[in-house]
């Protein structure tokens, strides 16, 4: 939402804009906390007038009229909100006003000030923070002056009631309420005070306890946010996980307390949650239900009463508020819920002219049922839905196969052109066992479709021959429903060839199959590549093909939900992939300051034999993560390597073969991680293995069996050793000249 149109429109609610702009709200609010109250009135109005569950808003709106000590609008603006935003902070907002309007009206105010605390304890009171608010109301019933002994000891029964019903909420001062309670009765009487809290102290453990589970529920709850409508965002979804959580919680009544009270706390709970999850319908049907199923169906109609004004579109919601209303006899109510429906001409939807004639003929019999569909067929919203929804309902419930046909018969002079209607006027005449009109509109309806979506028409016609027809007739319908859509098709076999396709489609039934599930994949890959003959396909898209087709065309008597399932193919998630490109820099352009190589890495380089140096040079210089050095020489030595005859072409294929295999994401090397110290002796190594294996018959291809070889003549293995240092395959230089140690030696001379 633009910034202008935010100062000007309030909450971004200009045309094309979006109303529930969360950020372009925030600035606003901002902006109006600079402005005067004259200017700023609008803002409010109509940022609430989008988020009226918003309390951080309400409670900047009535601050900024308690500034200017305007007691009027700030009394209509706490009307207002109080009851629809049951938040903490803005009701000790309205106990501070009203503390201090009553302030200077002696016992008069005093009283106010007494039902206002416990007007908003009777709302607020179960809050899990409400235990400063509890605190503040006792202190204040202890300031209050007393002039006779009636009157004060009506002061300590009045606290200690207070102080009773304190220490039974699970809140974050329970502890420190207890211990004030105790020192209270204490100071009034001891003999007294044994008793009582010994009674008392069970129900305070049991709170104490229950705040902590509560607490839990509580924290994942983020109590800034604005209701807006659902987003499907992950932010979303966990803030409804993590309030259905606390209310199931409150559900259980953990704490084991009375029904009526443990009720107030469920219903503080759904409130609490409604000016978050405003526009959620499922958290308003779960309220309602929950007052229904509790007894209160009254309670429930005004909650789907305010549900519906929360969300004015919800269809749902008022298909549910009718059944509850209909469920308790209610119907001149429920009636008036369809009719509204219906009375929205421009959003009126078949659905609610077919749950209207069926609430009518349930409640009032099948002669309204008559009435009303005879005038909802004149209307432009009417679809094929509402001729067949009334002719099934004429032949199931009245059993009045005439009546349905009639309508059937009437319905398809209008929509003819529409293959659903088609389908379901045979499915009526199949159950009237009337296989000569089944046929005659097959017929009658093939003749007028276009091919484009005469498809489905064919599949069923081809399948009611193949179930009820003989083998001429099941053919020949086949044959004609090739030739009907092989314009539509990509299909390059000819019209007249039969296909296995045919013969599994005619001798298939339901979920059972003439194939194995092996072989119906195959005759699906078949005919896939028989689609694609002339065409030029690439290799990935053969490989995917199976998991493309529509396996529904192997048989036109198979529903799609009988078809064996095939195992599933994991693929990669290739977004997430780092494509490797060859006209990356090449090792010509290596350096220590293009690589990142120091000078010691360059010297270890040129120490090496050419081949070696030339392999690690014409590894791509790329930016990124280097891969473990370890893990890359770990996968070349379990490969294959081809073995020379002599030492140049040794070095040289070898070197070769790590090049093509050591990396393909084109990482540069590391440096090692250490040096031999031992050169001469490790030389003396090589000369003795490289006499050995040239002394072979036939050299082993494997250099694991070369080494298997070495340690079995008695050799020395140092150099493997050196190779693999505890399974890491570590990579070491030497000065030898071989990358690989003692592994590279054994096959020089």
């Amino acid at each position: 939402m633009p910034e202008e149109k935010s100062r000007g429109g309030g909450g971004g609610q200009g045309d094309g804009g979006d109303i529930y702009n969360v950020q372009a709200a925030e600035i606003l609010a901002k902006e109006a906390l600079l402005l005067p109250i004259n200017e700023a009135a609008p803002i409010y109005e109509k940022l609430l007038a989008t988020f009226p569950t918003a309390a951080k808003y309400w409670k900047q709106y009535v601050e900024a009229y308690m500034a200017t000590n305007n007691d009027d609008a700030t009394k209509q603006i706490f009307s207002r909100c109080l009851l629809s935003c049951l938040h903490i902070n803005l009701w000790r907002c309205y106990i501070n006003f009203i503390r201090r309007i009553n302030d200077k009206r002696g016992s008069e105010g005093l009283d106010e000030t007494k039902k206002a605390f416990d007007f908003m304890l009777n709302y607020v009171g179960n809050d899990a923070a409400s235990g400063p608010v509890w605190m503040e109301y006792i202190n204040f019933l202890k300031s209050m002056p007393v002039m006779t002994p009636q009157e004060e000891s009506h002061r300590m029964t009045t606290v200690r009631k207070v102080y009773q019903k304190a220490i039974l909420v699970p809140t974050n001062h329970v502890e420190q309420l207890w211990k004030d309670y105790e020192n209270f009765e204490n100071s009034v009487s001891r003999t007294l005070a044994k008793g009582l809290l010994s009674e008392y102290q069970p129900k305070f453990t049991s709170a104490k306890a229950v705040y902590r589970e509560r607490k839990k529920y509580i924290d994942d709850i983020d109590w800034n946010v604005l209701a807006i409508p659902p987003t499907g965002s992950f932010k979303e979804e966990q803030q409804c996980i993590a309030w259905k959580r606390l209310l199931a919680f409150e559900k259980g009544n953990p704490q084991r307390i009375d029904v009526t009270t443990a009720n107030r706390r469920v219903t503080f709970t759904f409130e609490q949650c409604l000016m978050y999850l405003y526009h959620h319908p499922d958290i308003w049907y779960d309220y309602a239900m929950w007052h229904a199923n509790n007894g209160s169906m009254d309670s429930a109609a005004k909650i789907f009463q305010r549900a519906l004004k929360a969300i004015p579109d919800s269809e749902v919601l008022k298909y549910a508020f009718a059944e509850m209303e209909e469920s308790r006899g209610a119907i001149q109510t429920a009636k008036t819920i369809y009719e509204s429906l219906l009375s929205e001409n421009a959003s009126v939807t078949s659905l609610a002219h077919i749950q209207f004639i069926r609430f009518l003929r349930r409640t009032e019999g099948i002669e309204a049922a008559r009435k009303y569909f005879l005038d909802a067929r004149k209307s432009p919203s009417c679809t094929f839905h509402v001729y067949v929804a009334y002719a099934t309902m004429a032949f199931c419930v009245d059993k009045d196969a005439k009546v349905a046909q009639s309508v059937f018969e009437a319905g398809l002079k209008r929509f003819m052109h529409e293959p659903g209607y088609i389908l379901e006027y045979a499915d009526f005449l199949c159950r009237l066992n009337d296989d000569r009109n089944v046929r005659a509109l097959f017929e009658r309806a093939l003749s007028l479709l276009p091919p484009e979506k005469s498809t489905e028409v064919w599949k069923r016609f081809v399948q009611f021959e193949q179930s009820y027809g003989d083998l001429s007739s099941m053919l020949k319908v086949e044959q004609r429903r090739k030739e009907a859509l092989s314009g539509t098709s990509e299909d390059v076999l000819s019209a007249s060839e039969n296909t296995l396709h045919d013969v599994v489609s005619r001798y298939s039934y339901m979920d059972l199959w003439p194939c194995s599930s092996k072989e119906l994949d195959y005759l699906v890959r078949q005919e896939w590549l028989a689609k694609n003959t002339g065409k030029k396909v690439d290799r990935s898209t053969m490989i995917n093909s199976s998991s493309m087709l529509d396996k529904g065309t192997l048989g036109t008597s198979a529903n799609a939900r009988f078809l064996p399932q095939t195992a599933k193919v994991v693929r990669p998630e290739t977004s997430q992939m780092i494509i490797y490109d060859p006209r990356q820099t090449k090792g010509t352009e290596f350096s220590a300051a293009t690589s990142g190589y120091t000078k010691e890495v360059e010297d270890t380089l040129k120490m090496l034999s050419p081949a070696t140096a030339s392999f690690i040079k014409n590894l791509p210089a790329i930016e990124g993560p280097s891969p473990d050095i370890d893990v890359v020489l770990s996968v070349l030595l379990q490969s294959t390597l081809p073995v020379a005859q002599n030492a140049g072409k040794a070095g040289g294929e070898l070197s070769g073969v790590g090049k093509s295999g050591l990396n393909q994401n084109g990482s540069a090397h590391r440096p090692p991680r250490e040096r031999r110290k031992d050169a001469g002796r490790h030389g003396v190594q090589e000369e003795e293995e490289a006499a050995t294996v040239q002394s072979q018959a036939a050299v082993p291809r494997d250099i694991f069996r070369l080494r298997q070889i070495q340690r079995s003549r008695g050799l020395g293995v140092g150099g493997a050793a050196g190779a693999s240092q505890s399974g890491s395959s570590a990579f070491s230089f030497s000065g030898g000249g071989s990358a690989f140690s003692g592994d590279h030696s054994a096959s020089t001379d």
